[in-house]
């Protein structure tokens, strides 16, 4: 054959591709964009991004695409299964539905009628909590959670108990006006098409600048405009030296901080009163400010005040001074200046220096200015909106360490500060956010008696010691110790110490464990060979003891042979789902928005989905609320049939929009029983955007407020002051000290009264502390790549091909330490074990730090994948050597790996050393654990799609369409193009 021949290939035009599409939400990760599904013969042939779609406007990830091989995956469950071997064998045979739910039914009945609160009952990340949690307090049990104690309980408690909201769902930076984007910790999985739009309409615009602060550069911050490789676990010492820079330059917008903050508030300060530290307050309960021009104390929400912000007064006989001098007292030390935090964070001086004067720069000489009229809470009238255009975000890199809570609330602090909250081009509240600080629901207390529903949620937001669910003596009632004096704010609970709690029998045994989506025997425990341990713990009877396990999921992972009755589960594209309004929605900083999934192909295989069958055991057990007066089911049609008819409140459902009769009405109405037809003729999502003189302010804005209350988004349209300084904080500090009827037990105090402080602190992070040092050198990080999520990514045949085993990454510096090259085999140790993997160099990482994908190592067996995968022989989790329980120290407790505040797991905090393997030992990673029972087994050659779906040559009359992503965003850097929405052109029809 001639080389320089020309080939001549014969090309199909623009090819009929699909004869059907249908809309729906992604969920391939958390961040629920909008697709659209092209069929072929009842066949999937692919999928792309909906370009109408609030959230991703058309852009659609890896994940998203490869959606098809999630549905087309070999590992999913045909049928129910009961356990007929030990647990962790795999050995289970098929039952039929009805011997299923009669089983579930059984197990279930019993725990209830003797005592609902043996029943723990915990969900992956499966964004219908507002359904689940439901469920659990009409089943009566307090012991409930879902994954967020293990994901990013710090993110949202920073910001409730500081902002009333809070990064990522709560909350979103305005990419569209910021000048300046600080990013902390953000790995690549979350929120990543939202972010990649946003950076990439930042980037196209000029004078901005992009700063991320991580100990990786990777994903997002491989295309900031500066890194900071910062070291694990300091950011909150990094972010007091630019507060301290800040505060000695006097560069703070004291005007926003008088209007709508509690910084001039008035402190107690005597040291050993009862209410030494919490705020000076009037005869009605409102909090007093000093005023100078009339020289006393008024109230702090007086419409005409000029407060003061520093001085020790005598009022009504006790000693105060303002809440803001106590915040300066402490970060104008020298302890946070930026050359004593230096050495520590890894970060200069002079860079610290010089990022908080571009901060203050950016705040306040580019101000923003949007010539709106808008009234306040209070009644002031406003010509305009001012903007400090600069913006932060953050993610489980901040909040996966013990000491996270505290920095969270430290970057909210500094938005504070700078004037940046919801305002022009900062961060900005997502509908039905802010709530009142921290919003109104207190965790639900255990009822004594059996079959009977909790009085409220079983999660909420304590304020005092008197919210704690703890007993007379002050110990734990909940199964996994959240809302104890160990881990007071644990809003959503720790997943991660279930196991190990119930199998300890600390502080009781339970009788069920029902979980969804939770792959709690590999990824998602903090100690694999510990956990496995749980699952299969035994007593002298030879009995489990959890004794039973029911788990529901739609792929056959390392969970599913730990268990005894498995309910499987349908995928995201055979079902009808819900992202709500009660729940995680996907509203905007312009207006609420909310969504739904539809199923878009035919079952095939004998499986339910989840909240279906949740909602047909609830019915078959009588739960309040899903079953008629005669006993029958209320939502006889499941899970769709709930989402339409079901009404928290009067006019309040599940789905926002088109309620009411005729479909006339939004938030709140009457039920539409054409509601999902309305969506799925729209797309599958609402949106309803707010005029623009409420888009802004909004926590003090009287326009939005009244809005919010009419939604019940709040309970009343008044102001929300930010609360710098954390009253409630002060009081649990106060009980350690001995004020108050409540206090903590002898051996909380000091913990307690130490990470209880009203102010952000900072502290070396707990397994640091105690493992860190000369013998373990290394901080050690996982996490997951932008094209993987959670365990479900890293089966998918199409994105195996991009990751199909994860190396460890290292800086060449460390890794010439140890005489390591590409592709080498290392140790990595600490004093629980040690894991085997392959070396990748890299320069993009702190250079004591090593980083790796987490859940792309699999257990053989597993996932349908052959057993000699490479993720079952190359790819490894450092899972095996992190612990969820600390050392105890001077002979108490010994608690959990988490942050002492609100339970969050501290993931990364981890510390080990290196070894490099010798030639002998370099063959694949370890530990490598005995398969389970190889229930489905991979396709035998290269796994091919889509042959049979070959579109038909029209001979070129389907018109081509040039393709240009991000027209809002290139509209206005590059002539010529015309503006949009994802691809589509704003006047197309």
């Amino acid at each position: 054959m001639n080389p320089f021949a020309t080939v001549k290939e014969d090309t199909a035009l623009s090819p009929l591709v699909s004869d059907e599409v249908k809309t729906s939400t992604c969920y391939m990760c958390a961040c629920r964009c909008g697709i659209k599904v092209h069929l072929k013969n009842g066949t999937i042939r692919y999928i792309e991004g909906n370009p109408d779609h609030p959230v991703n406007k058309g852009v659609l990830c890896a994940k998203g695409s490869a959606g098809i091989m999630h549905q087309y995956a070999p590992a999913k469950l045909t049928k129910p299964l009961l356990r007929t071997g030990e647990r962790g064998s795999g050995e289970f045979k098929e039952i039929e539905w009805d011997e299923a739910l009669e089983l579930a039914t059984e197990w279930l009945g019993e725990v209830r009628n003797r005592d609902p609160g043996k029943l723990a009952f915990f969900t992956g990340r499966d964004q219908s909590q507002s359904l689940t949690g439901w469920w659990a307090t009409k089943f009566g049990t307090h012991n409930f959670a879902a994954h967020g104690g293990f994901c990013s309980v710090n993110m949202a408690a920073g910001g409730l108990y500081t902002l009333g909201g809070a990064f990522w769902e709560f909350g979103e930076p305005d990419y569209e006006r910021t000048l300046y984007h600080m990013m902390f910790g953000v790995a690549d999985d979350h929120d990543s098409n939202p972010i990649k739009l946003g950076l990439g309409n930042l980037k196209t615009r000029e004078g901005t600048k992009f700063v991320s602060v991580n100990p990786v550069r990777t994903g997002y911050s491989a295309i900031a405009d500066e890194w900071v490789g910062i070291r694990p676990g300091t950011d909150g010492l990094f972010i007091f030296a630019l507060i301290h820079e800040l505060l000695k330059a006097e560069k703070i917008d004291f005007p926003s901080l008088a209007r709508y903050s509690n910084a001039p508030w008035l402190v107690i300060r005597e040291p050993g009163a009862d209410d030494d530290g919490l705020f000076l307050r009037d005869g009605d309960g409102e909090p007093l400010a000093w005023c100078p021009e009339q020289g006393k104390a008024i109230p702090a929400n007086a419409v005409h005040i000029k407060p003061a912000f520093a001085g020790e007064r005598t009022v009504n006989g006790r000693t105060v001074v303002p809440s803001f001098q106590i915040l300066a007292e402490r970060y104008l030390s020298d302890e946070f200046s930026p050359d004593a935090v230096a050495e520590t964070t890894g970060v200069a001086a002079d860079t610290i220096r010089r990022l908080a004067a571009e901060l203050a720069e950016v705040a306040f000489e580019k101000e923003i200015v949007i010539d709106e009229p808008w009234v306040d809470a209070w009644g002031r009238h406003h010509d305009k909106f001012v903007g400090r255009p600069v913006s932060f975000h953050a993610m489980r890199g901040i909040s996966a360490h013990s000491n996270g809570f505290h920095t969270c609330r430290a970057i909210h602090i500094l938005q504070a500060l700078l004037g940046s909250v919801d305002c022009p081009g900062g961060w900005r509240y997502k509908a039905p956010f802010p709530k009142p600080i921290p919003p109104g629901a207190k965790p639900a207390w255990p009822k004594d008696t059996a079959a009977t529903p909790l009085d409220g949620p079983p999660l909420g937001f304590p304020r005092s010691p008197k919210d704690l669910i703890v007993d007379q003596y002050g110990d734990p009632l909940r199964i996994d110790k959240a809302y104890s004096w160990e881990h007071p704010l644990a809003l959503h609970g720790l997943m991660h110490m279930v196991l190990h709690n119930a199998a300890t029998q600390d502080p009781y045994g339970i009788d069920v464990l029902f979980m969804f989506m939770a792959n709690m025997a590999w990824n998602s425990s903090m100690n694999i060979p510990e956990t496995l341990g749980y699952f299969t713990k035994k007593d002298e009877n030879g009995e489990y003891v959890i004794p039973k396990i029911i788990y529901s999921d739609a792929f056959y992972s390392e969970t599913v042979p730990y268990c005894d009755l498995i309910l499987p589960d349908t995928t995201y594209l055979e079902r009808y789902d819900c992202i709500s309004m009660l729940d995680r929605p996907i509203s905007s900083a312009q207006g609420a928005g909310d969504s739904i999934r539809q199923p878009v192909v035919q079952l095939d295989r004998d499986v339910r989905p989840f909240q279906t069958v949740l909602l047909d055991l609830g019915a078959r057990l009588g739960l309040p609320g899903m079953v008629n007066e005669d006993g029958s089911p209320k939502f006889p049609g499941g899970y769709p049939d709930y989402i339409v008819n079901h009404e928290r409140s009067p006019g309040i459902g599940p789905l926002s929009g088109w309620r009411g009769k005729d479909g006339e009405k939004s938030g709140v109405g009457e039920v539409n029983p054409n509601q999902l037809d309305r969506y799925i003729e729209n797309g599958c999502f609402w949106e309803e955007h707010l005029p623009l003189t409420a888009q802004f302010m909004k926590h003090a804005n009287r326009r939005y407020l009244d809005h919010a209350a009419k939604n019940q988004w709040i309970g009343a349209a008044k102001p929300i002051v930010f609360q710098l300084y954390n009253e409630d904080l002060q009081k649990f500090r106060n009980a350690a000290r001995g004020a108050g009827d409540i206090h903590p037990p002898e051996q909380h105090r000091e913990r307690i009264e130490t990470y209880f402080d009203p102010l952000p602190i900072w502290y070396q992070p707990f397994l640091e502390a105690t493992e860190g040092g000369d013998e373990f050198p290394v901080h050690a990080l996982s996490q997951r790549p932008m094209h993987m999520y959670h365990s479900w990514g890293s089966q998918n045949a199409w994105l195996r091909q991009i990751t199909s085993a994860n190396k460890l990454h290292m800086h060449r510096n460390l890794a010439a330490k140890h005489a390591l090259e590409d592709d080498d085999w290392v140790w990595i140790e600490n004093g629980r074990g040690r894991v085997k993997a392959q070396v990748r160099l890299v320069t993009g990482v702190n250079p004591n730090v090593v980083w790796t994908w987490n859940a792309i190592g699999k257990r053989k067996g597993a996932w349908g994948l052959d057993n000699d995968s490479p993720e079952m022989t190359k790819g490894f989790l450092l899972n095996h050597i992190i612990t969820e329980k600390l050392l105890p120290e001077k002979g108490s407790k010994a608690y959990s790996n988490s942050d002492p505040v609100t339970g969050q797991a501290a993931w990364y905090d981890l510390r080990v050393r290196l070894k490099k393997c010798s030639a002998e030992e370099s063959d694949e990673s370890y530990p490598v654990f005995e398969a389970v029972d190889q229930r489905f087994k991979g396709q035998e050659g290269p796994m091919e799609f889509g042959a049979n779906l070959k579109g038909a040559d029209t001979g070129g009359k389907e018109p081509l369409r040039d393709f240009i992503g991000q027209r809002h965003a290139n509209h206005s850097a590059i002539p010529g193009i015309r503006d949009g929405r994802g691809n589509r052109v704003k006047d197309d029809a």
